[in-house]
């Protein structure tokens, strides 16, 4: 599922000295926050069930309602008794994966064998919800069992939102601090929060990825400022920056596509349309970055710094009925150019190339019990020897190039989640069987590694239970 994440505190924890405010903020708001995947301490906060923020009764794809509760920075009441003060709440994933084709002996994650492995994939602990009718958020830690490690997640804090009139309408005015891109975003065709919202970390997967996908997730440290008009016309902009070194050591994280070369600029803008029981959106994202090439936990500036900038368009519509049956469609394309100056010095190769991805996904469920996906993803780009120049087994592509292509089916059972579930909201559990189905993989449909392996190979059947209490 994913770049993360003044006086003189900027030399001990990074250059971004306009974020240090904030950042002590969001340190306070983290330990005293009370009541995102559908965390039931929220659900308890505004006393409506999982069901009224996400689709199916699970997260973490956001109804209309969901959509206008994360804008209004997690700060709407409702909720009754003791539960409704606690903001804590927990994620168990556990899962059973197998590959069409073993992997090579020796290439496997550390404690498993080469395929056909049940797993205890994640463990999280969320504190989430609101700090007043001003301020909010949540906060995720992790353990990961490939990893074998506990680290800090997703982060979205809303250090301050409010609402003002102009011209008769509503103007909702917010602030965002986060550890990566698009954690903040409300709409689910971004890719935090887009599908597949869960898969298996013994699976192969493709190599190329746009900076705005993974480069900065759990390793940066951003600021936004957004608006939100008469409930139609979004905008947000902001900054993110790499972490230090200190605070990626302690966060229990590393670098992704480098180490920022000073601020990289974000913005964000889509238009809404509500409509009867339906609800859309279109909208485009900017990322752009210098980064100096990861050197362990920080980055090497001795030859420059690369530079990338993505830009993105997506859209959604969601059709929720009257909840017996519901529908959505959600689709993202980014395009990424590279100028890759400091990554390429002394390689004998060019330093411009350019990488482009789209994810498009459907769903269907029914009365918020079972579900159906349906997902085509696909990367493609010139042949670039700077990134991807490795024949690794499995992991490398041989002819260089980015080129992968997948669909992704999805069947779903929600027992638990929904208003009149057992001991809701404090009860959800999604059972899922998922096939994901290669057509091309690394750069090739056939020997792509180099090494024998072709992109069907790859093909993963993957089972899982997803617990959040």
């Amino acid at each position: 599922m994913n770049r993360r994440y003044q006086a003189r505190i900027s030399l001990k924890y990074g250059s971004l000295g306009f974020l240090t405010l904030p950042v002590l903020t969001m340190t306070v708001l983290a330990l005293s926050a009370s009541p995102v995947q559908a965390v039931p301490s929220l659900a308890a906060q505004t006393g409506q069930p999982c069901s009224a923020c996400h689709i199916g009764g699970f997260g973490p794809q956001l109804t209309a309602f969901g959509r206008e509760f994360k804008i209004g920075g997690y700060t709407q009441t409702g909720g009754d008794g003791l539960a409704a003060e606690i903001p804590l709440a927990a994620m168990i994933l556990t899962s059973f994966n197998t590959t069409a084709k073993d992997l090579p002996a020796g290439t496997q994650a550390q404690h498993y064998d080469v395929n056909n492995n049940a797993a205890l994939d994640q463990v999280s602990l969320f504190l989430a919800g609101n700090v007043g009718e001003h301020a909010g958020g949540f906060v995720q830690a992790t353990y990961q069992n490939g990893n074998n490690a506990v680290h800090l997640d997703q982060v979205d804090i809303r250090p301050y939102t409010t609402t003002v009139e102009i011209g008769g309408d509503d103007l909702r005015l917010g602030t965002t601090l986060t550890n990566a891109p698009m954690v903040q975003d409300p709409f689910n065709s971004t890719f935090n929060w887009g599908y597949p919202y869960v898969v298996s970390f013994l699976a192969p997967a493709p190599t190329a990825s746009p900076i705005m996908i993974s480069g900065f997730v759990g390793n940066s440290i951003g600021l936004t400022a957004y608006g939100y008009y008469d409930h139609r016309i979004y905008v947000e902009a902001g900054g993110y920056e790499s972490m230090s070194p200190y605070l990626l050591a302690r966060l229990g994280t590393g670098l992704g596509a480098g180490q920022t070369n000073g601020v990289a600029p974000y913005l964000r803008a889509a238009y809404v349309w509500d409509w009867d029981d339906s609800t859309a959106h279109l909208g485009a994202v900017l990322l752009a970055a210098h980064a100096y090439p990861a050197s362990g936990r920080g980055g090497n500036a001795a030859m420059g710094s690369d530079s990338y900038t993505d830009i993105a368009f997506d859209a959604g519509y969601l059709f929720q009925g009257d909840g017996t049956h519901s529908f959505s469609f959600e689709t993202i394309y980014v395009h990424e150019d590279q100028n890759l100056n400091a990554s390429a010095s002394g390689t004998g190769y060019g330093a411009k190339y350019t990488l482009n991805t789209v994810h498009s996904s459907a769903s269907y469920w029914y009365k918020s019990t079972y579900g159906a996906n349906l997902s085509w993803q696909k990367t493609w780009g010139g042949a670039n020897p700077v990134l991807y120049q490795s024949s690794t087994p499995v992991f490398g592509s041989a002819n260089g190039k980015p080129n992968s292509n997948a669909f992704i089916l999805e069947a779903d059972w929600v027992p638990f989640g929904k208003e009149d579930s057992w001991l809701a909201p404090f009860a959800n559990l999604k059972l899922g069987l998922q096939y994901t189905i290669y057509t091309q993989f690394n750069g090739a449909s056939k020997n792509y590694d180099g090494n024998g392996r072709n992109a069907a190979d790859n093909n993963t059947l993957y089972a899982f239970a997803w617990l959040a209490f």
